[in-house]
């Protein structure tokens, strides 16, 4: 009998990393020398926020996404801590609301400008106190708005509410207590109902974030856990940490049974700390070691051996952190299925790296992009802390696309350009109809629009342009010139989206008129 190697196909199996050209980097940016076990950075469609190196006090620095190349030296910052920043998130549900933990026992919640951080930002929008010792971590819920957790040296979980009116909140909703040493990482599960952490004291718990109380507790003799994930709704918990001879390794745990792993493997002798990244929608998981240079990707199944390798992408400039750039910001047209920010400080750069799925066509691939998670809260504050879960709302990434559901307006527009009989009989030409009707509606509105704005002042970059003071600076100067870069940027893809979406029009009517006459061609005798 021989032997047949058994191969796995997958769509997944040729993802390569494609790090940015130099121009498309962040050069000069002062990143911190801070020995924490973060990220020390965090990206959103619109900004690039990375905690940055300071005497006297903690600050970040917020970027335009298109800001790339040479940054100034003398860019503003956001530096409202007394103490060093340790850790900084943007909220899933606004682009210009972001979190920083600091050393100086606060949390801090800062509104960003929608034109940037132009002039140094000290005040911010909540400043939560309540942790008794420097605070290391904090996350926002994934489902439910304005709800956030921190965790100090203090070794507690505290949940606060920023739906309220006071600037300084100093009582937490809730304060979870299960913890006898530091938590070194926190992760929520898909809809929010389940908070997984790990300790220093080796221990994986699984705990309800509604009651905080705690569900399972693990600990494994052989693994020392130091970051995890919930996999998505696959009921698994992902551990990255050391083995009892200092190897580094993975441990795959059922989220029902903590007991012990259902999987371990080890990786290699290093000594950083590996962190993991799970993309649900193409179920990848990602290992970057701090200090490495390389990056091990894997796809997760529900059943054994549940961690398929498939590659590795290799770099000589080691990485101290990582951003993730949320699914709805990546460049669909390249079959872009994650991006991370890799800080490099042995040369002050950040260096985004892309991971494509190699395809031919370039239109959309409706296969590798599921619905994924959008920026609109499933529960408010006061709904989840009453006790309702819910999954999030879900969007389209294909250009064009909205979260609404379609029907109703489909059907209403059906309701007005033709009668029922019509539609039952040739519903192709009801489509061709409606999509016409669609069009035209679209160039009466532009140019009733371009009618309206004919009478008003020109307007730049949201200033009007009878109000601008030329620059008197060199930096007034660099900073106006960046913003109407900004803005070029923003038309061009506001532009290259219209011609999309009238490509898919226009290809929509040619199917419908080819289903039409075909009909017609079986119709007749």
């Amino acid at each position: 009998m021989t032997w047949r190697p058994q191969y796995r196909s997958s769509k997944f199996r040729h993802v390569f990393g494609k790090a940015a050209s130099k121009e498309s980097c962040y050069d000069g940016v002062p990143i911190t020398r801070s020995v924490q076990d973060n990220n020390f950075c965090a990206v959103n469609p619109r900004f690039l926020a990375v905690i940055t190196e300071c005497a006297g006090g903690g600050a970040f620095l917020v970027l335009s996404i298109h800001h790339t190349g040479k940054v100034d030296p003398h860019h503003p910052r956001v530096s409202g801590h007394r103490g060093n920043v340790l850790d900084i998130k943007w909220n899933p549900f606004n682009d210009y609301c972001i979190a920083s933990c600091s050393e100086d026992t606060t949390v801090k919640v800062w509104e960003i400008p929608p034109h940037g951080v132009l002039k140094n930002l000290t005040v911010p929008w909540k400043e939560l106190q309540g942790h008794s010792r420097r605070v290391g971590l904090i996350e926002w819920h994934p489902t439910a708005n304005n709800i956030l957790l921190s965790t100090a040296y203090d070794y507690q979980i505290m949940i606060w509410n920023l739906d309220c009116h006071e600037q300084v909140i100093k009582n937490p909703v809730r304060t979870i207590s299960l913890h006898t040493d530091v938590v070194l990482s926190m992760s929520f599960n898909t809809d929010g109902s389940l908070l997984a952490t790990t300790c220093k004291d080796r221990k994986v718990r699984l705990i309800d974030p509604h009651s905080g109380n705690m569900l399972q507790e693990g600990n494994c003799k052989t693994h020392k856990a130091s970051k995890v994930l919930i996999l998505g709704n696959m009921k698994m918990l992902l551990t990255t940490g050391t083995s009892r001879w200092n190897h580094r390794q993975i441990s795959l745990w059922d989220q029902d049974d903590l007991s012990a792993p259902l999987l371990q493997e080890n990786l290699d002798g290093s000594s950083g700390v590996l962190f993991p990244f799970y993309d649900p929608d193409t179920h990848m998981l990602y290992i970057a070691g701090k200090g490495d240079g390389n990056m091990r990707y894997y796809e997760i199944s529900s059943e054994k051996p549940y961690i398929h390798y498939l590659t590795d992408y290799r770099s000589s400039l080691p990485q101290k952190g990582m951003g993730v750039m949320p699914k709805r910001g990546l460049d669909v047209s390249s079959c872009e299925v994650f991006r991370f920010y890799k800080l490099v400080t042995i040369k002050s750069l950040i260096e985004p790296l892309s991971m494509i799925v190699p395809r031919r066509s370039e239109s959309y691939q409706e296969d590798i992009y599921p619905m994924t998670a959008s920026n609109k809260p499933a529960l408010t504050a006061e709904e989840w802390l009453s006790g309702i879960n819910k999954g999030p709302v879900l969007m389209s990434l294909k250009p064009g696309s909205r979260e609404a559901e379609p029907y109703p307006e489909l059907n209403k527009g059906m309701g007005n350009s033709l009668d029922s009989c019509r539609s039952q009989s040739k519903p192709g030409a009801l489509q061709l109809a409606y999509i016409q009707d669609q069009l035209g509606t679209k160039d009466g509105n532009d140019r009733v629009q371009a009618g309206d704005d004919s009478g008003r002042t020109p307007v730049s970059n949201g200033e009007d342009l009878g109000l601008c003071s030329p620059p008197r600076t060199e930096n007034e100067l660099r900073l106006k010139f960046h913003k109407q870069q900004e803005e070029i940027r923003r038309l061009r893809e506001l532009l290259q989206q219209r011609d999309v979406r009238v490509k898919q029009l226009e290809l929509e009517i040619k199917n419908i008129k080819n289903s039409q006459s075909q009909t017609s061609l079986t119709d007749l005798p």
